[in-house]
């Protein structure tokens, strides 16, 4: 847990200042003045419990602790602010969420405020607030987060997962460019293989990881959990044939990814043992900053996910939307919390310091800088813009946010693909499952 004060602040100002980010007294001024102006002003004597996800990054969480030491000077408000790997942060805020205490803002991922829709602080104003100054929402981000015509929490970023290879291995096994379609992808997994510079993508309860490569599989075979009409659809040829090619894919994998949480490719990308992956940036941005690793840092090259027989992108990105609990004694100050997060002199400048690996979800930040710092930055500003909600072509909401915190679709997967089940018994568990939830 961090105990923010404004010493604190300044003697972190060298590493914010690599990011670009705002520091010293240039910060709090704004964050005084944009205290002053504010549509919700903090509540006298106002505390906060913050719960987030762990970062990735290290220069993100120095930014962001930045920003909440220099909110907490303007306000008055004291923060307590503490992290979370992505697999604790759901059942947490669960437990907040039916106890009534413990917590007063929740950062998660996925439709983690459509878990608890009444027991969130709705934030209309504050979505409102932004989406106008900002150039409006990102269509997947605001379905993330509403429902209805209410917004249970603000779409924050979402964490771009995209293809992340060794340039060097792919052209060995024959191909110029990253492909652009299944079978391409396929056929490149198989000679990565055969030339023993592997594949892997997790398998295991990965919130991030595996929920958005494996969705992206089903769903770039029309194959989906739910219709339009949330009728469960998930029994259907698409989906055996969803099945089929990625155990197909699977086969070439390194071994062990039935196992692997969100950490486990990073790591195995970065030891030198695994030439292709999906991810976020991170395992990029790590090889940057250590400098025993320049000729992998080289030849680490990103591309967009492949596109499946559907014939257009079925991404599953990992929102990360924030929501405030509608028992906090300081509903103004968790508000003003949020709004802040998201203007321009602090989020341009977080983006920044995530180095692409937070992708925003206001329009007007397509043009932020962190995007064409880097060429190897620029897929991933694409995230927010082609991904699909949660729910597929589903009614986002709690019975959809379920389905992703259960693995659903990522036990179907794994129970084919490890050879556990058949297709048609991986299939039927699955069905099962979401009708139950959605009974």
């Amino acid at each position: 847990m961090h105990n923010f004060t404004r010493r604190s602040l300044l003697q972190g100002g060298t590493a914010l200042a690599a990011t670009g980010a705002l520091t010293g007294p240039a910060l709090l001024d704004f964050a005084k003045a944009w205290a002053q102006a504010s549509p919700w002003k903090a509540e006298k004597g106002a505390k906060l419990t913050v719960m987030r996800w762990k970062r990735f990054v290290p220069a993100e969480d120095d930014a962001f602790n930045a920003m909440v030491a220099a909110f907490k000077t303007a306000t008055g408000t004291e923060m307590n602010v503490f992290s979370e790997s992505f697999e604790d942060v759901q059942p947490k805020a669960s437990v907040a969420a039916n106890t009534g205490q413990g917590l007063d803002l929740a950062w998660g991922l996925h439709t983690l405020p459509q878990l608890f829709p009444t027991k969130v602080l709705k934030m209309n104003d504050v979505a409102d607030y932004l989406g106008k100054k900002y150039g409006g929402w990102t269509d997947a981000a605001a379905a993330t987060c509403k429902q209805g015509n209410d917004w249970l929490g603000i779409p924050v970023a979402t964490i771009g997962g995209y293809m992340t290879y060794r340039k060097s291995a792919m052209e060995k096994a024959g191909f110029k460019e990253f492909p652009k379609d299944f079978p391409g992808f396929l056929e490149l997994c198989k000679a990565l293989k055969k030339n023993n510079t592997p594949a892997g993508l997790a398998l295991g309860h990965a919130s991030g990881d595996a929920n958005g490569w494996l969705h992206w599989m089903l769903w770039g075979h029309g194959a989906y959990t739910v219709d339009k009409n949330n009728k469960v659809v998930i029994n259907s040829p698409e989906t055996v044939k969803a099945l089929e090619y990625t155990k197909a894919l699977t086969d070439t994998f390194i071994p062990g990814t039935a196992s692997w949480n969100d950490g486990s490719n990073n790591k195995a990308f970065l030891s030198g043992e695994l030439y292709c992956t999906a991810n976020g940036i991170s395992i990029y941005v790590a090889a940057k900053d250590d400098p025993t690793k320049k000729e992998l840092t080289a030849d680490t090259y990103h591309a967009l996910y492949p596109v499946g027989p559907i014939g257009k992108p079925t991404e599953l990105q990992l929102c990360v939307p924030i929501l405030a609990f509608n028992f906090t004694k300081y509903p103004n100050a968790a508000k003003a919390f949020v709004a802040f997060m998201l203007e321009k002199e602090n989020y341009d400048k977080w983006l920044t310091g995530a180095r692409g690996y937070l992708t925003h979800t206001l329009n007007s930040y397509d043009n932020s800088p962190v995007w064409t710092a880097d060429p190897k930055n620029q897929v991933f500003s694409q995230a927010s813009k082609r991904t699909l909600p949660a729910s597929g072509i589903g009614t986002p909401g709690e019975k959809a946010a379920t389905a992703i915190a259960d693995f659903l679709v990522v036990d179907m997967f794994a129970n084919y693909c490890t050879g556990r089940e058949t297709a048609a018994g991986s299939i039927a568990i699955a069905e099962r499952q979401l009708k139950r939830i959605y009974r």
